[in-house]
């Protein structure tokens, strides 16, 4: 008899009944008195983060309807995450949110839901739960970047993501009746044991449509290109959340379907070839692409492509695990290795860029801006928000003491101990030569002439949440031992 313990679905419950419920909120209070969805929304996100973390050191692991969906300490990591990106989100949103006057009311709830889908993917162990949960955070997005409504960039963003997001749905889906053609099964764990050890071209297809599918979602060279303009014409907030938390989710797909699917599979060798030349294509045009930007937000978007190029050396280092013994290295303890430094990577990304963004969602509220030139002499005009933009895209660039540098290094290190030192080579290189577009961030903030420009006082919710975002950058990069344990936790959750 199949087990229906609900209790393994208490986050994802919590999340969809505040949704739900906030959802109906909105419609019931007056248009003049929906300020009252930020407490909310602020309080809801705060009690599930807690319960979360709770549910992340006691909750142990488990399968709901037998590997259907996990419970187990993975899905709880980036059900933390996920929180923690929708918490920096929402405290950098309360004055941006009201120019939404008629649409006040559903914007938060649409974040939640967007939230929801990313677990319902984090924790699939079935190929259509984790489509459900995707559709559920794309279409979310879909209402999201084009929220802007009387603004021409955010309603193009809105049709351009719905256009090329359905397309790659599409892709994946195809993927997933293929593999479910070969095994008669979608659930991962089924059909990593039906496949065979002999790799055949259908097989292939399905892989390389899956990867096609997943790419999209965490942008990875060459399914990139809706990227930059999307995150130009969303709103700042939506682009934030966009570009950390929904990128999370991609990779906690695909890391979920990877050591299920490939750990002592032949496809291993051939996912591997992909994700390499995916990894470096991603990582060399992401810096490169980033170098003539103007805007910001789409500066911010080539920056997110080679971000992803990083995180994919530690989904290589998973790859590399069905081969490792060659190596001299144990294969678990590749996979373990692998996955801790993409878990770790991922959550200091959230606290780096939405630093950054927040600092970003500020300044467009202020002067109604997001070109680069326009933030010259902003260390004058505001020096809080400068230093916090500052780090955070120096945490990006992997420069020490900042948490970005020691991200780096467990990713990079997964590789080199598996004798792929090549492709950390290039991530280093690449990271190197991002600081010059970051720095020339800093140079037009603490160097350019701001004159005739406004203003940019902060205060209240921003204030907090560019401060600790600023705050958790720092101590993680000196003191990195407590979110490396945790995610060594998860990794290993996985293995068991």
């Amino acid at each position: 008899m199949m087990s229906f313990e609900l209790s393994l679905l208490s986050t994802e419950i919590i999340m969809a009944v505040l949704g739900l419920g906030l959802l109906a909120v909105g419609l019931i209070l007056p248009r003049g008195s929906r300020q009252g969805m930020f407490p909310l929304t602020l309080f809801a996100l705060l009690g599930t983060l807690a319960y979360a973390v709770y549910d992340f050191f006691y909750g142990g692991n488990a399968a709901f309807l037998q590997g259907m969906y996990m419970h187990d300490q993975f899905a709880g990591f980036f059900k933390i995450l996920f929180l923690v990106a929708a918490l920096l989100v929402v405290l950098s949103t309360k004055n941006y949110v009201a120019k939404f006057q008629a649409y006040r009311g559903e914007f938060y709830p649409l974040l939640l839901l967007a939230a929801l889908g990313m677990m319902l993917m984090a924790g699939a162990g079935d190929l259509l739960t984790m489509y459900v949960g995707l559709e559920l955070m794309t279409i979310t997005f879909y209402i999201l970047v084009a929220y802007h409504p009387n603004d021409p960039k955010s309603s193009e963003a809105g049709i351009k993501y719905l256009v090329l997001g359905a397309a790659s749905s599409a892709v994946l889906l195809y993927g997933i009746s293929l593999i479910y053609g070969l095994t008669g099964s979608t659930q991962m764990f089924t059909v990593a044991m039906s496949l065979g050890a002999e790799a055949n071209t259908v097989t292939i297809l399905a892989t390389v449509m899956m990867l096609a599918g997943f790419g999209f979602k965490i942008s990875l060279v060459p399914f990139h290109m809706w990227a930059p303009d999307i995150y130009e014409g969303a709103p700042a907030p939506i682009t934030a959340f966009l570009a950390t938390a929904s990128k999370a989710a991609g990779f906690a797909a695909l890391v979920r379907f990877y050591v299920l699917m490939m750990y002592n599979h032949s496809m291993a060798e051939a996912g591997l070839i992909l994700l390499l030349v995916l990894a470096a294509i991603t990582m060399i045009i992401g810096n490169l692409m980033a170098f003539p930007q103007k805007n910001i937000q789409r500066l911010m978007a080539y920056s997110g492509i080679a971000q992803a190029g990083y995180i994919i050396v530690g989904v290589i280092a998973v790859s590399i695990a069905s081969s490792a013994s060659q190596w001299g290295v144990d294969p678990v303890s590749a996979f373990v290795d692998g996955i801790k430094g993409v878990l770790f990577y991922l959550m200091i990304y959230v606290f780096a860029n939405l630093g950054a963004f927040a600092v970003i969602t500020h300044v467009a509220q202020s002067q109604g801006s997001t070109e680069i030139k326009d933030y010259a002499g902003l260390a004058k005009r505001s020096p809080l928000a400068a230093a916090v933009l500052t780090l955070s895209v120096l945490s990006l660039a992997g420069i020490p003491p900042l948490a970005g540098f020691v991200g780096k290094f467990y990713l990079f290190s997964a590789v080199i101990n598996q004798g792929h030192v090549w492709i950390a080579v290039i991530g280093f290189v690449m990271s190197m030569i991002s600081v010059y577009y970051y720095l020339s961030i800093v140079k037009i903030m603490y160097l350019g002439d701001g004159e005739g420009l406004p203003e940019v006082p902060v205060h209240g919710a921003a204030k907090f949440g560019m401060v600790f975002s600023m705050i958790v950058t720092v101590i993680l990069g000196i003191y990195p031992t407590p979110l490396a344990q945790m995610a060594l936790t998860a990794a290993s959750s996985l293995v068991k």
